[in-house]
């Protein structure tokens, strides 16, 4: 069977790269072209591990040549003239490659599994940052409250660093979809609750974490079995959200093997 020829690009006009540009610049395209885009050697490295293929595999001019040498090549392939790819990039310093993946299907919610809930975040690195915790600590699910940052943007998928492609991803929920859960949830709080390093942890749960400066809403407060706080004896008035998730999950994940 012969390997179709790459497409190259080297107009700035060309509609595939427009295409393309939006996909990485823009948070929520994937949601209309159902699509999303990977950018960098590791994210791409990290879908191929999990199975995934690219609908398009994107090089640069220069990358190109060194990528052929090697024989590397993931289905359809496209070829970006050097100053283009750079427009193209959402990264200060391009990656120099990236792949286009079709958007996974939204699954059902897991009534018994281990779940992160995301209330309301707004900074993708955080969003990032968490979906890593969730997939290091064991819990495979994560669901999003509507107004929590985009979970297949381009600047959560870099801060994940391959960690969607391992998760059950739902988003885009309203707070009474957490009745449908069969694990207790769990709300961190600042000021108020017990304090973490005491208390015997349900396993499974579902830990909600909050927006970063309103923290967990009324709504998802309420449907809460337990309220807990991480002890801060240097007086911070509080913690960046991902660093008390990481917190949380370690706690849960330790005491099933402690």
């Amino acid at each position: 069977m012969t390997t179709a020829e790459p497409q190259y690009i080297s107009s700035a006009a060309n509609a595939l790269l427009k295409e393309l540009r939006r996909l990485a610049q823009d948070s929520t395209a994937y949601r209309k072209q159902g699509r999303i885009w990977l950018e960098g050697d590791h994210l791409c490295r990290a879908a191929l591990a999990r199975g995934v293929q690219p609908a398009l595999a994107v090089y640069s001019e220069t990358f190109w040549s060194a990528e052929a040498a090697k024989g590397q090549r993931h289905g359809k392939t496209v070829v970006i003239a050097d100053p283009l790819f750079a427009a193209l990039s959402g990264l200060e310093s391009p990656a120099r490659m990236g792949f286009v993946v079709d958007l996974p299907p939204a699954p059902e919610l897991a009534p018994q599994a281990a779940t992160v809930i995301l209330d309301r975040l707004q900074d993708a690195g955080n969003v990032g940052a968490i979906l890593r915790c969730a997939a290091a600590f064991g819990f495979g699910q994560l669901l999003a409250i509507k107004g929590t940052a985009a979970l297949w943007s381009p600047k959560v998928l870099r801060a994940g660093m391959g960690a969607h492609f391992g998760l059950r991803l739902i988003e885009g929920l309203a707070p009474d979809i957490l009745d449908a859960l069969e694990v207790p949830v769990i709300t961190t709080s600042s000021h108020g609750g017990e304090l973490l390093h005491r208390q015997a942890l349900p396993w499974p749960c579902a830990w909600a974490l909050g927006h970063e400066g309103q923290g967990v809403s009324e709504e998802i407060a309420a449907r809460a079995r337990m309220a807990v706080r991480i002890v801060q004896p240097g007086g911070e008035e509080s913690l960046n959200v991902a660093s008390a998730a990481a917190i949380c999950l370690h706690a849960s994940a330790a005491g099933q093997v402690g």
